[in-house]
């Protein structure tokens, strides 16, 4: 089971950080992934992050402003945003995969937390 939190409105150029905490013992076989889908959109990769941390890869709308990371003494993966734009607003999901690659697409994804919310005011 993954669990976002730590969405909510902000202006742009504001800062948040999501957290997805995941249940279960075999959190560090899983490489995971940030997601978003705007109204009207499809849902697209923000970033991705391999099973010990050493790997990670972002879309071009977020390069130099978002980071992920993750710690898997806690289950944990983590999304910094920063500089936040309006045109990042959507709802953000969490996921994981049983993969050593990190995907790009949704499909490879076995398991989606339910999404939380990030509208960014202009």
């Amino acid at each position: 089971q993954l669990v976002e939190s730590g969405g909510g409105l902000v202006q742009a150029g504001a800062s948040l950080r999501l957290t997805c905490a995941a249940s279960g013992r075999a959190f560090s076989s899983y490489t995971m992934g940030w997601f978003r889908q705007a109204p009207g959109k499809e849902r697209e990769l923000v970033a991705g992050i391999s099973r010990n941390g050493g790997d990670t890869l972002y879309s071009d709308s977020v390069k130099g402003r978002f980071t992920i990371s993750r710690d898997n003494a806690k289950n944990t993966v983590y999304l910094q945003m920063n500089s936040l734009k309006p045109e990042d607003t959507a709802v953000y999901y969490c996921a994981a995969a049983q993969s050593v690659l990190v995907y790009t697409t949704a499909a490879p994804y076995d398991y989606w937390g339910q999404g939380t919310q990030v509208p960014v005011s202009s």
